[in-house]
């Protein structure tokens, strides 16, 4: 009761408030205007007030008023003032001669009065041989006015030039190549991508690469001449801009694009949602072409990877540089050499993995298409349906739409060859050894944000009982290592607090004991350079380790910056895993395949098959040479596919291209001797 009450009383005091202002309106209004018009001015004529304001403003504020206007056009507008002020001057000057008579021989008519005006507007020279002091004083103001308009001309032109070519510095205006490849952002990898893809342009005409970055136009233009000299026939076109907004795209001209690689913005604080951004504006920009993009983006994080392929579709390929670099990582540490024949299939100089439909193979099994190419390497096949598989089963029919996965030299390369006579040396054949593993004892030195994807990749590998024992010395990584997720439980993580610059802390950590030892750069709280040269620290004290106590010590380490694996050779380690390098060439090759990265993620994963360096002597008797047509041949009785070798280098023998003795896709009619430490390369199941 009491409430409604309230709720009353409430509705009628809205009542009186609408009451007041529907009733009393007018008398408020008066009462308004009478205090209004108390002070002198009355409400009403406001509009009219402020219209009488305008009105007020002078003739000479409106003229300076529009002048300001006309100067703020530009340079145009400043030369037609000139040109009025040069017009005025002749024309008063040729009316003054004409009518006053002044001048030699009684004086010029109009036309003739403004000639000589104009002639003295454009030379001071003119009136050196004027006579009379009257025509003298008039031609020397015409002179001063030529030299007052024609500096300033000269001012405005010198202006207007330097603004033109600031303009050209900043690189805003619009590309114009077609069938050209575009890097959008900026990364220290962009240098090797760029050296990679002026060897792929060898065989084009007019290769272009245009380079789209929030840099200055000229800073990118040095610092490429600096570090990638030799561009052969390929020409570098830079622009600055931001690569996620939709009007600085459109300058790089997308729609006649060759293809497109998104490469990981340096320096910023979300690298990923930066190339998420950019490959959503190419994708749904409104004026792009019908047909689809061929779009290679690197991604740090692979939890971003879903929300990439929505955006980009199947016109993007991912390049995950942690999960790529860690797989390598891992199987390098497993297998010494693996990452160079890792760079040899991502490397454009030499050999490459192509896709390509060859009708003539279908019907036949993989098994029986292995043996038909004798400079080429059959790998693996992509099916109908779009899915990629490496190895597939020796019995495997290829069926009509299969598209060939194939390494060779060139394209050309690619061709069907009849196995020779006597080529398969039956006899060299070895039957197939059961292979035991155990568990296993690793050494991680160094600590990156790598690390947890390392570990997780190594649990999915070791049998159970392994132990993987982390060192290092950054802040936070005890808690890293404790809460890192492993694939499985075979593999038991500690973590130790170690100086690893330090000579006796790494010799504490008893590397002998363990079967192989990774060493990681300290890349996220260091600079490159910086990282890589503590790598090398701690190399430099394994291998005096190592040389001190007469053991070898099995160690795989990564590097940020390839120009310092030369200085790491002198360490002595197994294998160099150099990340910025092999992103960027993941990348150059998926911008040039558009399979690539399937058939990368196909060969780095733990189910289907891996590339593997076994002994050659399990396959073939080594007690005599034997052509590679038998090496594949007992690969392929063990339901694996060979495609090379890694060979101890005799002294003398040519490695120009420092790939420590690994051959990828020899020829299978080459025949050699091998020793028990040599390897063959192939891609096997487990």
């Amino acid at each position: 009761m009491r409430q409604a009450r309230r709720i009353a009383i409430a509705g009628q005091g809205a009542g009186e408030v609408s009451g007041i202002t529907s009733q009393n309106m007018g008398s408020l209004t008066r009462a308004n205007a009478a205090r209004s018009a108390a002070k002198g001015a009355a409400a009403p004529k406001t509009v009219t007030l402020k219209a009488q304001q305008l009105g007020d403003v002078s003739f000479a504020e409106k003229l300076r008023y529009g002048f300001d206007k006309s100067m703020a056009a530009g340079p145009i507008a400043l030369v037609g003032w000139l040109s009025l002020v040069t017009l005025g001057v002749i024309l008063i000057s040729a009316t003054v001669l004409a009518v006053s008579g002044i001048g030699p021989d009684g004086g010029f008519n109009f036309l003739e009065a403004a000639w000589q005006a104009l002639m003295r507007t454009m030379d001071a020279g003119t009136m050196g041989g004027d006579s009379g002091w009257p025509f003298r004083l008039l031609t020397l103001f015409i002179t001063l006015m030529g030299i007052l308009v024609f500096s300033a001309l000269i001012s405005i032109i010198s202006a207007g030039l330097d603004s033109a070519l600031e303009a050209l510095r900043k690189g805003r205006s619009r590309v114009l190549e077609t069938d050209h490849t575009i890097i959008l952002n900026w990364s220290p990898s962009i240098f090797d991508i760029i050296s990679e893809l002026v060897v792929a342009n060898e065989s084009r005409k007019k290769a272009r690469i245009v380079i789209m970055a929030n840099r200055d136009k000229v800073e990118m233009e040095d610092e490429i001449a600096d570090k990638v000299p030799d561009l052969r026939n390929t020409r570098i076109v830079c622009r600055s801009g931001d690569p996620t907004d939709l009007f600085d795209l459109s300058l790089v001209n997308a729609q006649t694009c060759r293809s497109i690689i998104v490469v990981s913005p340096e320096g910023a604080e979300d690298p990923d949602s930066q190339v998420i951004k950019t490959v959503l504006a190419l994708t749904n920009d409104p004026k792009r072409r019908e047909e689809r993009y061929r779009i290679a983006a690197e991604l740090r994080d692979a939890r971003n990877a879903e929300v990439a392929r929505i955006v980009g579709g199947d016109e993007v390929q991912l390049v995950l540089a942690d999960d790529l670099i860690s797989r390598i990582v891992v199987q390098s540490s497993r297998q010494a050499g693996l990452s160079a024949v890792y760079s040899e299939l991502l490397d454009f100089d030499g050999c490459e993995i192509y896709t390509t439909e060859l009708d003539d193979l279908v019907g036949l099994t993989y098994g029986e298409a292995l043996m038909g190419y004798e400079s080429s390497a059959l790998i693996g096949l992509r099916y109908p349906d779009g899915r990629v598989r490496m190895n597939p089963p020796m019995d495997q029919v290829i069926a009509a739409g299969s598209r060939a996965i194939i390494i060779a030299e060139d394209d050309e390369a690619i061709s069907r060859t009849t196995i020779p006579e006597g080529a398969v040396d039956v006899s060299a054949i070895r039957a197939p050894k059961a292979l035991r593993r155990s568990a296993e004892r690793i050494l991680i030195i160094g600590w990156n944000r790598r690390g947890p994807l390392i570990a997780l990749e190594l649990s999915k590998y070791v049998k159970p009982g392994s132990v993987l024992t982390v060192a290092g010395d950054m802040p936070g990584f005890e808690q890293q290592v404790a809460g890192m997720t492993l694939g499985s439980k075979n593999l038991t993580v500690e973590a130790r607090i170690v100086d690893t610059s330090h000579s006796a802390s790494i010799e504490a950590l008893d590397p002998l004991s363990y079967g192989s030892v990774m060493v990681l750069g300290y890349s996220d709280t260091m600079e490159a350079q910086s990282a890589d040269t503590r790598t090398l620290i701690t190399l430099l004290h394994l291998r005096k380790l190592s040389e001190r106590l007469g053991e070898h010590i099995s160690v795989v380490s990564e590097m940020i910056d390839i120009r310092n694996r030369e200085l790491a050779e002198v360490t002595r380690a197994d294998d160099f895993v150099v990340s910025n390098k092999l992103v960027s060439l993941m990348l150059a090759q998926a911008s040039e395949n558009e399979y690539l990265s399937a058939i990368f993620d196909d060969l780095l994963d733990e189910d289907g098959s891996e590339i593997y360096m076994r002994p050659i002597g399990d396959y073939v008797d080594l007690t005599g040479p034997v052509s590679f047509y038998t090496i594949v041949e007992a690969a392929r009785q063990r339901g694996e596919t060979a495609i090379g070798y890694r060979r101890r280098r005799e002294s003398g023998e040519d490695d120009a291209r420092n790939m420590g003795g690994v051959v990828v896709n020899p020829s299978k009619a080459e025949v050699l001797d091998y020793l028990p430490e040599d390897r063959v390369i192939v891609l096997a199941e487990g």
